[in-house]
This record gives C-alpha cells, sequence and structure tokens, in this order.
C-alpha cells in the first residue's frame, strides 16, 4: 500500500494532473480534449497523464483512433484512508494545556523562562 500512496501522492502534487482529474470529473474525455486548456504540448500532457494511469487515478483506453481518459475514483481510496487516520485527534488546546501545567505546578514561570 505504501508504494501505491507513493505514487498517488506524487501525482496529485502536481496542479496540472490534478486540474485533470478535476475535468475528468464530469465525463470520460479524449486525450486531445484534456490536452486543449492547458498550454503545453500534446507530448507533455501525455507524460501527466502517464504518471495519473501509474498511480491508478485515471485508465485510458482506445476507441477506434482516439485514446479516451476515465477517472478511477477508487484509487484515491487508499489515500483517503491515510489520511483520515490522522483526524482521529482532538486539536491540541495549548491555553487549556498551559492552565493545566500551571495549576499543577509544572508549568515554569514567565520569570523563570527569562535568561
Amino acid at each position: 500500500m505504501s508504494n501505491n500512496l507513493d505514487h498517488v501522492f506524487a501525482a496529485l502534487a502536481d496542479p496540472t494532473r490534478r486540474a485533470i482529474l478535476a475535468m475528468l470529473l464530469e465525463d470520460d474525455m479524449a486525450v486531445t480534449d484534456v490536452a486543449e486548456p492547458f498550454e503545453m504540448s500534446l507530448a507533455a500532457i501525455s507524460k501527466h497523464l502517464a504518471i495519473l494511469t501509474r498511480a491508478g487515478l485515471i485508465s485510458q483506453e482506445k476507441r477506434g483512433r482516439v485514446k479516451w481518459c476515465k477517472l478511477e475514483p477508487e484509487a484515491l481510496r487508499d489515500a483517503s484512508v491515510w489520511m483520515q487516520g490522522f483526524g482521529q485527534f482532538e486539536p491540541v488546546n495549548f491555553d487549556a494545556f498551559e492552565r493545566f501545567l500551571q495549576t499543577e505546578g509544572l508549568h515554569p514561570s514567565d520569570d523563570e523562562c527569562m535568561p
């Protein structure tokens, strides 16, 4: 799973690839249609698509003479599960923690912290 997560997060790190994924949310698209809004060569777009494919975020298939791209949302599941693991902890309230330490006599006074 770790290797797959590496590929997914590396693919998501690029704004062009995130924009491509957003475009594919609507429907499958031909590679030439994916490339249209970007000011880069078709070869550059193809490299981005290869990275998204390797990460499992999209699939590509040839229909006649046209290569089509399809979003594979299931590929984000492992990344989503991994990120949700960080949401299980309550945010730390540092003011309340400092008050607790002071009431327990465990926090130094401001005078003790000064050099």
